[in-house]
């Protein structure tokens, strides 16, 4: 018996010894404090300042009501963070123990039973400090000392001898939108943010494990795996690859060993619209004498990603081969789905990615102002077949580019590039979002009167940044097949003609120019990675501001704190005037609001899909918020649908029909951005008035014509098709079809704006079919259909055709289902 003992005791000791283990701190009892004071309060670990002093209840929760300004004290102070954490005897024996601060925001001192061990000084880095040293059998205390970022900035910004616009968040490598944004709140806070870990290993570890894709065949796919182990001892070990074991040869210290590795009759990972993103998964197992050492997971897709710019009579192209096939990008940009970045669950991810591909998107552009999101989101695109533009965290300011911040630019690429570059989502790395437009067109220099020195010292930076450190770090820390980089989004300012003729276009004339919806026809670029157009969110998250009875005012301080656009309601109403009637009735306006943002990127998405292959991409600004609030958002901060989110659906199918009307003569294009062809493709189309009466049918059909990405139908003049009928009476259904007569897409088209349209009051039925489906009907064209309720309609502010039914699903059950359709807003 005391044989048997011995062995499992000894089995137990070379376990400890063989194994890499770990302990998550984050789940440790921590408090905190201001600095200045001596009482510590519970705190939660991920997380902020701002969040723990919401739950002690020392600050109002400042997404509701006026309470943001309440709050903004929180951004001068300075926190200290703490806990006590024990460590036994069997734990100290491990060879190494390291801390690992997977993300600190940002100024901290780390201190381990007194003694200071590390300063940080980024917020997107990772930082990991050998502590075995400093440990001690038993109780353990660990502070985080957290200096404000403002005045740490402020400090920083003196020593430069001009005003930098932004002052003085561009000094810190923190998430810019903090500083507040035409769309969010100024919530400058500071905090553990990610998880704490204490890492044991023994003898070897592996620290990064890069996969290339050497060759990619039908027959095979060959992978050069490149894994980093540290090892603490020379000598041999194994390392295996789903079981394939090889043996090498460690050196004392940094090895980076190549393995080669082989899949037969590989599978492609497609982007969404193409087909299924398959992915492959890959252990990887370090050993030493029949010991695991250390093991690590890597879920990758084969696929291959190319960005082509080529010459041509108008300009230089710009758009994503993938696979080997020209891919028209149909997508968004993102921001941060919450101002306190550690309340963004798991599920939080994957419901955006699902919406996303749900609204037919294949890529996503993560906007430079933000965070390098966390490891789900890009899993969640890896599943979903959306692929990623990813920018680097640089936005709308001149940046400084002394030796410091070039090291810490440089360990902040190294760290973001090993951990997201396996995704096979991933397609572009971008070094910034609109700097170099910032410095051209923003007139700062002028503003803040810059001498001929300064402004030659901020290009010289901008290019020691973005044209050296960033992309001399890709070439070192990436794989070859995953080093696309593209300097700055724009890459020309949407004021100059080039802006349309090459590279990528932020077309910002509607909103910022205040020009009419209609320019986006003339305004088409070869890519645009941005443009857009505010609406309200939905009314439960307009209500979810008030932390008392909503009050539903314009007037209201509540309402008017959370649009952030200095001039935002103005546009909107100026917009509003011209193509719909402005309702007094605030439920009224909030409805009108999302269709006028729904129909204004509804004609920029179908004059940029029109210009295939001249366009190759629509990226529309943007998809998510951060907090509750009026702004470009398709889905609102309570994840709720808004009009434009339903329209982008629409809008990208990968098939569809599209009208431009032009001096009388209206034109049809056909337009698909599948893999599959369709032979001799037809358009049908009737003129139908608003009660349902047929007034004429036409069948257009070019000959023989196959439809592989856009065929252009003859063009019919407006009065052959309509005859004596009133514009304002009547519309286009068209359908598109193959040979077979089979259906590909369907699409209406209206020849007056929405607030010219001869509506008559639709009499809308419900029929409950079960609990979580219902059919509505109506009797004369009900446009824009906006069902309400505490649900998400698979369908909603749709146009229902004369004496037609949907069938609409609801994603829970509910009692009642209100309606209204545009009728009800422009006849108050």
């Amino acid at each position: 018996m005391n044989k048997i003992i011995l062995f499992a005791f000894l089995l137990i000791q070379n376990l400890i010894f063989a194994q890499f283990s770990e302990r998550n701190l984050s789940s440790e009892n921590w408090k905190f404090k201001n600095s200045k004071d001596k009482n510590w309060l519970s705190a939660t670990v991920p997380g902020t300042v701002h969040l723990d002093l919401m739950n002690n209840k020392m600050i109002p929760d400042p997404y509701k009501d006026e309470n943001e300004k309440k709050v903004q004290w929180v951004e001068n102070e300075d926190w200290d963070y703490q806990t006590s954490f024990k460590i036994s005897s069997k734990e100290l024996q491990n060879q190494n123990i390291e801390l690992v601060f997977n993300g600190l925001d940002t100024y901290s001192e780390i201190y381990l039973n007194g003694k200071l061990l590390k300063k940080t000084d980024n917020m997107f880095r990772k930082w990991e400090i050998p502590v075995k040293n400093n440990l001690k059998i038993g109780e353990n205390i660990l502070q985080v000392k957290f200096k404000s970022s403002v005045n740490v900035g402020k400090e920083l910004a003196k020593k430069v001898p001009f005003t930098v616009p932004e002052s003085p968040r561009s000094f810190v490598r923190k998430a810019q939108y903090q500083f507040g944004w035409d769309w969010g709140p100024r919530l400058v806070t500071a905090g553990i943010w990610k998880d704490i870990k204490l890492e044991f290993w023994n003898n070897a570890k592996i620290e990064n494990v890069k996969i290339e894709q050497k060759v990619l065949a039908k027959q095979k796919a060959e992978l050069n795996v490149y894994t980093e182990i540290f090892a603490d001892k020379e000598g041999k070990y194994f390392v295996s690859i789903n079981n394939q074991v090889n043996n090498i040869q460690l050196k004392k210290g940094k090895n980076t060993i190549q393995i080669s590795f082989t899949i037969n009759n590989p599978k492609l990972w497609q982007p969404n619209g193409w087909g299924d993103p398959i992915l492959y998964d890959l252990k990887i197992s370090l050993q030493k004498d029949s010991k695991i050492l250390a093991e690590k997971a890597e879920r990758i897709g084969l696929r291959t990603v190319e960005l082509i710019q080529e010459k041509d009579e108008k300009g230089k192209s710009f758009y994503f081969k993938v696979n080997g096939n020209p891919m028209y990008a149909k997508g968004t940009n993102w921001i941060p789905s919450d101002s306190f970045t550690p309340r963004i669950t798991k599920e939080n991810y994957q419901k955006l990615i699902q919406d996303s591909k749900e609204a037919n998107m294949n890529m996503i552009r993560i906007w430079g102002g933000g965070i390098y999101e966390d490891d789900e989101f890009y899993k969640a695109c890896d599943e979903n077949g959306i692929l990623v533009w990813q920018d680097f965290m640089f936005a709308g300011s001149f940046y400084p580019a002394d030796e410091n911040f070039q090291k810490n630019v440089e360990f902040e690429v190294k760290d973001q590039i090993e951990r997201l570059q396996n995704h096979p989502s991933l397609a572009l790395w971008c070094g910034n979002n609109e700097i170099d437009e910032a410095i051209v067109n923003w007139g700062y220099q002028k503003q803040f009167k810059y001498s001929k020195e300064d402004s030659l010292q901020v290009w010289k930076d901008y290019k020691k940044i973005f044209h050296e450190v960033i992309p001399n770090a890709i070439k070192k820390y990436a794989s070859n097949d995953k080093q696309i980089y593209w300097e700055s989004s724009p890459s020309i300012g949407w004021g100059h003609k080039e802006s349309l003729t090459e590279g990528d276009s932020h077309y910002w004339g509607v909103w910022w120019g205040e020009q009419p919806f209609e320019i986006y026809n003339e305004k088409v670029p070869r890519f645009a990675s941005e443009y857009g157009f505010q609406g309200m969110p939905t009314l439960e998250t307009t209500k979810s501001m008030f932390s008392e009875k909503p009050d539903l005012n314009f007037q209201n301080g509540t309402i008017k704190a959370h649009e952030k656009h200095s001039r935002g309601w103005e546009i909107i109403d100026l917009y509003m005037k011209r193509d719909y009637k402005i309702p007094t009735d605030f439920v009224k306006y909030n409805y009108v609001s999302q269709l006028l943002q729904a129909r204004g990127m509804q004609i920029a998405i179908e004059a940029h899909r029109r210009a295939k292959s001249y366009n190759m991409g629509t990226l529309y600004w943007q998809l998510n918020d951060c907090w509750p609030v009026v702004s470009w958002s398709s889905i609102d901060y309570l994840g709720n649908w808004k009009a434009l989110h339903y329209q982008v659906k629409r809008s990208f199918e990968n098939q569809v029909i599209l009208t431009e009307e032009k001096d009388g003569v209206l034109s049809f294009y056909g337009i698909n951005d599948g893999l599959k062809n369709f032979e001799d493709v037809f358009v049908e189309i009737e003129v139908i008035d608003f009660n349902g009466k047929v007034l004429n049918e036409i069948a257009t059909v070019p000959d023989g014509k196959t439809l592989k990405e856009i065929v252009k139908f003859d063009p019919i003049e407006i009065e052959n098709l309509i005859s004596d009928s009133s514009k304002n009476e009547v519309f286009l259904k068209l359908t598109l079809k193959d040979k077979n007569e089979k259906i590909i897409a369907q699409n209406n088209h209206f020849f007056v704006k929405p607030k010219d349209l001869k509506l008559t009051k639709p009499t809308i039925k419900i029929k409950n079919i079960s609990t979580t489906e219902i059919e509505i009907s109506t009797d004369v064209l009900a446009k824009n259909v906006y069902l309400v309720g505490d649900t998400h309609f698979s369908d909603n502010y749709f146009d229902l055709l004369p004496n037609t039914s949907r069938k609409i699903t609801l994603s829970k059950p509910l009692g009642k289902v209100d309606v209204m359709s545009l009728w009800d807003a422009m006849n108050e």
